[in-house]
């Protein structure tokens, strides 16, 4: 009985904490599924690039890679990705220093073969235009740090970041880097009016950029496995006081007699599993304290692609540029069995790899991969582990082409490599914690299988049934709360009939 009571007063000052954040993450969770946190997906922006000249494109890559080093301070060899395409309808280098949270980009222009110093606003604006195809814009902000559409470390290379609004049909918010000139997000107008009831309230982007920045993972961390203890504590208190053997004084099986009470008590019973394995889901979204991250040493993608790309060794651009007879977007050179090569991107998602002379050349795979016996697999349509989502989504940036060949590795975390085979790139690496989490948090939280995807709008239905059914249960846990912080005694509202 004493475990019973301390189970019933954890419960109620739990839900007296929560059900309020429990709501809001149900509500923005429903939001989310139709519309997402802004982000650039590789559609959107090849949609703001203009095809590269084929005729006096670019200075020699040796003399942009120089300049570039030059004013990162780094050997020209230094760089670990080489990419070109416009901006503003201009033909500029890329080259990326370092990784993580140290990485260094530096631009160069293509045309004088000058390291670009940094990024005015006139010289953002006239970015953003040209990516809106001439479209009004107007500078909003220079920005040092986040704002609430910015909240992502994979921009920290880019800043400060330039906000510009545009006269488009969609409103946007464009935001520009100030060490490239690209244009790194958008932000439409019905992107930012949900934002803020969906992804910025369901991440609690409110604790970020600011004072309370360095503990955000934390909070949202302790705050879901808090839900998850209020989830788990209510299921086995709903069992309790469930009548499974006769019935209380008023003909119930739920000993509550007022409405919100009772049903608090009967959505819990019939939901209360989903809401418990959505909280904790939500909570493996975090990675806490790095549960799938694999012990030692992190695969080499670039070494496991054919190397590091070598100074003095890379295709021009020109020449291939002259060679094609589709009109080309951007360029990524690539180290692929133990040559390097150019991989040219297109309109529609597009991408073929060709040599020096601009000739495409054949399917290629990994080099020097040690796969296990059985262990290659092509796959021809999506499955549980490589499928794709809306662009919305949060992995909806993420490009899976069709067909692909998976590679089981004999290592001590058994990874899995997938590959595009027209490129030879690297389009998935996981390993066997990873698959872990794709089931932990992917599956429980959105039930993402590919029959379940492609059943709509029958899991439409599924995820919006069960989140009103979690609001109400959320709502109706308030509503009790508020009235015990009043004073109201729960034989006025509540008290369960003995």
């Amino acid at each position: 009985m004493v475990l019973k009571r301390w189970l019933y007063l954890l419960h109620r000052w739990a839900g007296i904490a929560l059900c309020l954040v429990m709501a809001l993450w149900f509500l923005s969770g429903m939001v989310m599924l139709y519309v997402g946190y802004p982000k650039l997906t590789p559609a959107e922006q090849r949609q703001g690039l203009t095809p590269l000249p084929a005729e006096a494109c670019c200075v020699p890559l040796a003399q942009a890679q120089q300049a570039a080093a030059t004013q990162h301070g780094q050997p020209p060899g230094a760089a670990r990705q080489w990419r070109l395409n416009t901006v503003a309808g201009e033909p500029r280098y890329f080259f990326s220093f370092g990784e993580g949270h140290g990485q260094r980009l530096v631009a160069v222009d293509a045309r004088s073969g000058a390291a670009i110093r940094a990024i005015d606003a006139e010289a953002a604006l006239a970015s953003a235009r040209h990516f809106a195809r001439g479209a009004e814009a107007r500078l909003l902000a220079r920005l040092e740090g986040e704002d609430a559409w910015t909240h992502s470390r994979a921009l920290d290379p880019h800043r400060p970041l330039y906000r510009i609004e545009v006269d488009d049909a969609e409103r946007r918010w464009l935001y520009v880097s100030g060490r490239t000139g690209e244009v790194v997000r958008d932000a439409t107008l019905t992107e930012r009016r949900w934002g803020w009831i969906g992804a910025w309230l369901h991440w609690l982007y409110m604790f970020r950029g600011g004072p309370l920045d360095g503990i955000w993972t934390d909070l949202v961390i302790w705050l879901s496995l808090a839900g998850g203890v209020l989830a788990l504590s209510g299921m086995v208190v709903g069992v309790w006081r469930w009548r499974f053997k006769g019935r209380y004084k008023t003909g119930s099986r739920s000993p509550y007699r007022e409405p919100v009470a009772r049903w608090h008590h009967l959505l819990g019973l019939a939901g209360g599993s989903l809401a418990l394995t959505w909280v904790l889901s939500g909570l493996f979204s975090m990675n806490p304290w790095k549960l799938f991250e694999a012990p030692g040493p992190r695969p080499d993608r670039i070494a496991l692609a054919g190397g590091r790309l070598q100074a003095g060794q890379g295709p021009e651009a020109g020449a291939a540029l002259r060679a094609q007879e589709q009109a080309v977007l951007a360029i990524e050179w690539r180290r692929v069995d133990g040559q390097q090569h150019l991989l040219l991107q297109g309109a529609g998602g597009a991408q073929w790899l060709v040599d020096a002379q601009g000739r495409r050349v054949p399917e290629r795979l990994l080099p020097g991969a040690r796969v296990l016996d059985e262990g290659e697999e092509w796959l021809r349509g999506y499955d549980r582990y490589y499928y794709a989502r809306e662009a919305h989504t949060m992995t909806g940036q993420r490009e899976r082409p069709l067909p692909a060949l998976r590679l089981r590795l004999d290592d001590a975390e058994q990874h899995w490599v997938v590959l595009d085979p027209a490129t030879g790139a690297i389009v998935q690496l996981s390993n066997r914690r990873q698959r872990a989490e794709r089931w932990l948090f992917a599956f429980l939280h959105s039930f993402d299988l590919p029959p379940f995807l492609n059943a709509r709008p029958l899991w439409d239905g599924w995820m919006l049934g069960f989140s009103l059914a979690g609001l109400a249960l959320s709502l109706s846990g308030v509503v009790m709360g508020w009235r015990r912080l009043r004073g109201q005694r729960a034989g006025a509202w509540g008290e369960a009939v003995v």
